[in-house]
């Protein structure tokens, strides 16, 4: 399946931003989706993914600020994100995956260019 974040770009600390993930190519409802982001110099952080057969998990830094969302007629997947602060500026990346826990880069098997997010102080 083919990826396309959409939806990144400039804000201010304690605003909110919706990032969309277009998918093509594959059959979307037997997928679930996840959120990873990579600061310059980190390594690649799980942000959130969807649960079988329903339900989502998120990384501890969420703290309830960030929502997965689907619209399987769009083909599409949202994160809604909150009271964002600078240490959300990251490069934001959707995957796809068939099996494996959600946390698990390596259980994606397709992955976004990614949207760039950043955060003003």
């Amino acid at each position: 399946v083919q990826l396309a974040e959409s939806g990144g770009g400039l804000v201010q600390a304690g605003d909110s931003l919706r990032l969309s993930c277009a998918a093509s190519g594959g059959t979307f409802r037997s997928y679930r989706m996840g959120w990873f982001r990579q600061a310059p110099g980190k390594e690649r952080e799980f942000v959130g993914g969807e649960l079988w057969p329903d339900g989502t998990f998120y990384g501890d830094f969420v703290k309830d600020r960030f929502i997965i969302s689907r619209d399987n007629a769009k083909n599409t997947v949202y994160l809604q994100m909150s009271r964002l602060k600078p240490e959300d500026t990251a490069i934001y990346y959707c995957a796809a995956r068939l099996g494996g826990m959600p946390n698990r880069v390596d259980a994606y098997s397709d992955w976004g260019q990614g949207t760039q997010v950043t955060v003003s102080s």
